[in-house]
This record gives C-alpha cells, sequence and structure tokens, in this order.
C-alpha cells in the first residue's frame, strides 16, 4: 500500500519528535511491505518565518492531496517570541485553528491511558492508578464557545464581552456517529458529557445523541454532567470508555485526563473529518525550552502516528505493532527524562535521548 503523509514539523521540539515518528513509520513500511511519500507542510511560526502568516492555501492545498497529516506542536515562548507581537490572527495557534476549519476536522480522538510501567507516575492514590485506565475523550472541534460569534463592547461607560455557544443538531449528529462507531471497537460504552440542567445547547446535545444510541443497540449509554465528570476523572477513571462531548468541555476534560496519567508527553490525538482523512499529532505543546536539546519525549507523536494507521489507513496489524513497540520498550526500563521517575531510576531505568528512544521503537516493530 501507498501512503501519501503530509508532515507539519511545526515549532519548538516539532520538528525532533516527527523525525522520530517518520523513524518508526519508515520501519512499519519495511516491516509490512508499504511505501510512503511523505510531503513537508509550513504551519504555525515556521510558516510565519518564511511566508509571514501562519498558514498559506498553499500549505492547506497540500494538506488535502495527502491522505492523512502528521504534526509536531505549533507555538513558541508568548512571552519572548516576536511571533506573539503580531495581532492574534496572525499567530502560530491561528493556523492552526485555520487549518482544522479548511480541513473540516471537527472530531478530536484523544485516548489517555496509564500504562502498567508508568503507574508509579499517576498523581492519584495507588488504589486507583492499581486499576488503570484506557479512555478515549472524543470532543467536537469545529463548533460551540470556540467558533461561536464574540464581541466586546463599551456599555454606558462598562466593558462588556460576549461569546456566543452555538450548534446545530447535524455538528452534533456526526460527531457522536465517530464516538459511538469508535465505542464498537473498543468496550462499547459512550458516556457522553454535558450541561442540560442549565444550557439549551447541552439540551439540543442530549436529544441529538439519544437519537443517535437507537442505532447503536450494543453500546451502552450514559449521561453525565461536566462538573460531575471533572470528579469522576481524578476518583474512577477506570469507568471511562468514550467520553463524548463538545468544544470547551473536552479541552478541559481532556487536559484533565492527560495529568492523571503522569506525563501529557505519552498522549496521542487525532482529529478528523467526515471522511478517512485525519490530522494526527502529540497532546502536547511545543516545549520550546528544550527544544533543539534532544530530549523530548517522541512516543506521544509515535502513538499519534499509530493512530493515523489505524484511522485513516485501516491498518491496524501495523498500529497494534507501533502500539506493541512501545510497550515494550517502557517494560524494558527505557525512559525519556519526563517519565524517568526516582522509583525507576533506582529499579535501574536507563534514560535516553529522543533520537535514542525513536530508534529503541523502530527497532521493536
Amino acid at each position: 500500500m501507498e501512503l501519501h503523509i503530509g508532515c507539519i514539523p511545526g515549532d519548538g521540539i516539532g520538528p525532533e519528535i516527527v523525525k522520530e515518528a517518520k523513524k518508526v513509520l519508515d520501519k512499519v513500511a519495511v516491516r509490512f511491505g508499504h511505501t510512503i511519500q511523505y510531503t513537508e507542510i509550513l504551519l504555525g511560526g515556521a510558516s510565519i518565518d518564511v511566508h509571514g502568516v501562519p498558514l498559506t492555501m498553499e500549505a492547506v492545498d497540500a494538506a488535502k492531496k495527502s491522505d492523512a497529516v502528521l504534526m509536531g506542536s505549533i507555538g513558541g515562548d508568548a512571552n519572548t517570541s516576536p511571533w506573539y507581537k503580531l495581532p492574534p490572527q496572525k499567530r502560530p495557534e491561528a493556523g492552526l485553528l485555520a487549518i482544522r476549519k479548511e480541513l473540516g476536522l471537527f472530531a478530536n480522538l484523544r485516548p489517555a491511558v496509564l500504562y502498567e510501567e508508568l503507574a508509579e507516575a499517576c498523581p492519584l492514590k495507588e488504589e486507583i492508578s492499581r486499576a488503570g485506565f484506557d479512555m478515549m475523550i472524543m470532543r467536537e472541534l469545529t463548533g460551540g464557545l470556540y467558533f461561536g460569534e464574540r464581541r466586546t463592547t463599551v456599555e454606558n461607560g462598562v466593558r462588556t464581552a460576549v461569546d456566543t455557544l452555538t450548534y446545530n443538531e447535524k455538528e452534533i449528529r456526526r460527531i457522536a456517529v465517530k464516538a459511538f462507531d469508535i465505542a464498537m471497537k473498543r468496550r462499547k460504552k459512550v458516556t457522553s458529557v454535558d450541561k442540560a440542567n442549565v444550557l439549551d445547547s447541552s439540551r439540543l446535545w442530549r436529544d441529538v445523541v439519544n437519537e443517535v444510541a437507537k442505532d447503536y443497540p450494543q453500546v451502552a449509554l450514559s449521561h453525565m454532567l461536566v462538573d460531575n465528570c471533572a470528579m469522576q476523572l481524578v476518583k474512577d477513571p477506570a469507568q471511562f470508555d468514550v467520553i463524548l462531548t463538545e468544544n470547551m468541555f473536552g479541552d478541559i476534560l481532556s487536559d484533565e485526563a492527560s495529568m492523571v496519567t503522569g506525563s501529557i508527553g505519552m498522549l496521542a490525538s487525532a482529529s478528523l473529518n467526515d471522511t478517512s482523512f485525519g490530522l494526527y499529532e502529540p497532546s502536547h505543546g511545543s516545549a520550546p525550552d528544550i527544544a533543539g536539546m534532544d530530549i523530548a519525549n517522541p512516543i506521544a507523536t509515535v502513538l499519534s502516528a499509530s493512530m493515523m494507521l489505524r484511522y485513516s489507513f485501516n491498518l491496524t496489524s501495523e498500529a497494534d505493532a507501533v502500539d506493541k513497540a512501545v510497550k515494550q520498550v517502557l517494560k524494558s526500563g527505557y525512559r525519556t527524562s519526563d517519565i524517568m521517575s526516582a522509583d525507576c531510576k533506582k529499579a535501574g531505568c536507563r534514560q535516553v535521548t529522543c533520537s535514542e528512544m525513536g530508534t529503541l521503537l523502530a527497532d521493536r516493530i
């Protein structure tokens, strides 16, 4: 199979971690008899440096011609980077929001997995971390408060800001269908999270999700208010399989879920449209303070590449091989600095660089 993959190295540690993910993908291609054609795409600060804007239409066109896109990280230090002296619409993150919109990426998949080998890094009580957890947070990505009409005015001498939270039933239905489809490949459980006791948008959300659920009788559906979900994530994360929610709630809950795993450097993500196309990226930021030092953790990007194999190319065996390689390397005691705990060091774990970790992972495919 020939895979056409757009690559957005991005900013900060992005080029380093994408390089290691490509190393793993190249090994997958050799091992399973595929060929890969990469197209490099500029986005964010890297695009500003060359073109003066965070996203060009040429970059959008290149992404659209790809089967899927693998991305590193976008942005820099807001306090020191000249990118953040530009107007908001010309800053690096504006390019990321724009490409999501241009590509119709409405479904964000963010897994949160506590690996047995990293259980000591989990900040929760041992009796909770011992149970482990493996959840997928499905966040609607192109609607809601972040994309609604907004304005700031002065009324009678008082500054007033308005942000509009809007969803229609089509937007809700398409993300719900994605969530139920993914639940069918997992443990067949969906928890839909809303604020239906207060918000009209949430009441519509709940109604539409209930309608979609009728087409998936094998999937158990439950509803949970967002404040309760935030509490349950730290009380009993093992109860969750697929969490389905709107844009802002998903933004907050997925960050919370990432931290209870112990390291955001381990967490992948995918953003999908209504075809097999997706943009795959680690959940963490660009970490400009360690860029170029070869100490970043590439595992989240490698796992994002695994999601790409699974969801855009339907290459299940290949994705399983990548996931297995990650577990084997961790079980063998190799750690980048962000996941090297004192207990692990005492037990003989070996600290490795970003490039060394990429090689270790590729060698186990």
